[in-house]
C-alpha cells in the first residue's frame, strides 16, 4: 500500500472522530428535548388533575427536595404560561392545555428527526470502521515484519 492509502486511512480515522463527536452532540440534544417533554407531560398531567378541583382547594405544591408546601387554588380557570425569553402570559386552562400538548407534538417531530440523524451517523461509523479495518488488514499484509 501506498502513502496515498495511510493518507486515506488517516482521513478515515479523522471522519469517524468527527461522526462520533456529531453523534455525541445529537445525543446532548436528544436528552434535552426528552427532558423537556417530560417536564410538559408532568404539566399536562397536572392541568388534568385540577380540572376536577375547585376554588380554594387545599394543593401540595413540589418545591423541590421531595418537599412540599400547602396551597389554596385561587382560580383553577387561569393558567400562567411561560412563552420564551422570561416572558409568561395568562390563558386560561384550556388555551394552556392546548398550548403544551402542541409543544409535545413539536418536541416530538423533533425527536424523530434527531433520532433519525443519529441513525444515519451510527450507519455511516459503522460503514467508516469496517472501511477502515479493511483496509488496515491490507496495509499490515503488504509491510514485511
Amino acid at each position: 500500500m501506498t502513502s496515498k492509502s495511510e493518507e486515506e486511512l488517516r482521513r478515515i480515522s479523522v471522519e469517524i472522530r468527527l461522526l462520533e463527536q456529531t453523534a455525541e452532540a445529537i445525543q446532548s440534544r436528544l436528552n434535552m428535548v426528552n427532558a423537556v417533554a417530560t417536564d410538559l407531560t408532568y404539566a399536562s398531567m397536572t392541568l388534568e388533575g385540577i380540572e376536577t378541583e375547585k376554588e380554594n382547594s387545599e394543593l401540595l405544591v413540589p418545591i423541590g427536595g421531595s418537599s412540599y408546601i400547602k396551597a389554596g387554588l385561587v382560580n383553577p380557570d387561569k393558567i400562567i404560561v411561560g412563552m420564551g425569553a422570561g416572558v409568561s402570559v395568562e390563558k386560561t386552562r384550556q388555551e394552556a392545555k392546548d398550548i403544551i400538548k402542541n409543544r409535545l407534538e413539536n418536541l416530538e417531530k423533533t425527536r424523530m428527526s434527531l433520532q433519525q440523524q443519529l441513525a444515519q451517523i451510527a450507519e455511516k461509523i459503522t460503514e467508516d470502521r469496517e472501511k477502515f479495518e479493511a483496509m488496515a488488514a491490507e496495509l499490515r499484509e503488504e509491510k514485511p515484519p
